[in-house]
């Protein structure tokens, strides 16, 4: 199981994965320029992981703001329901607390991804709040409800080492 950054060559991979109608009511979308943006940017970070029998890909933004808080901003497998999820997702926390030195790492998930936030909640992020119906999926012809979740640096560290800061 490796993470490693994104290349143009894996922008079709990761358009195949945004654009899934399978994946529409959990994730968004980004054109082929944005991501070659986020690739080139100093304040993100695209990565791409091959964890054998599944790979996946992820987006980090706000990097090197004052205070280290930085937003992961889309997550997603190949083959989602494998249980890989876990694996994947602490990888990226990982990578967040150790490569980018944050501080802080935040991120949201659609109400109508019950597995992610059971990834995430597994991992020992705290909810932080609800924002009611208010990110329009196109593909169910309504908005749901985003989840906000978030993870401090000392609370990572505590599950590193065993114990819970929670």
């Amino acid at each position: 199981m490796t993470l490693r950054a994104a290349t143009l060559e894996d922008v079709p991979f990761i358009r195949g994965l945004t654009t899934r109608a399978e994946y529409a009511p959990f994730i968004g979308d980004s054109d082929e320029a944005t991501l070659r943006d986020w690739l080139h940017s100093p304040a993100a970070r695209v990565l791409i992981w091959d964890g054998g029998d599944a790979r996946g890909f992820a987006v980090f933004r706000e990097i090197g703001t004052p205070g280290g808080v930085v937003e992961l901003f889309r997550i997603a497998l190949d083959k989602a329901g494998t249980g890989r999820g876990d694996a994947f997702f602490n990888a990226l926390l990982d990578h967040a607390f150790t490569e980018l030195a944050a501080e802080r790492v935040w991120f949201d998930a659609s109400g109508e991804n019950p597995r992610a936030m059971t990834v995430y909640d597994r991992a020992g992020c705290r909810r932080e709040g609800v924002q009611r119906a208010h990110w329009w999926r196109p593909a169910l012809g309504r908005a749901v409800d985003l989840h906000l979740f978030g993870m401090l640096r000392t609370e990572w560290l505590a599950r590193r080492s065993g114990s819970d800061a929670r």
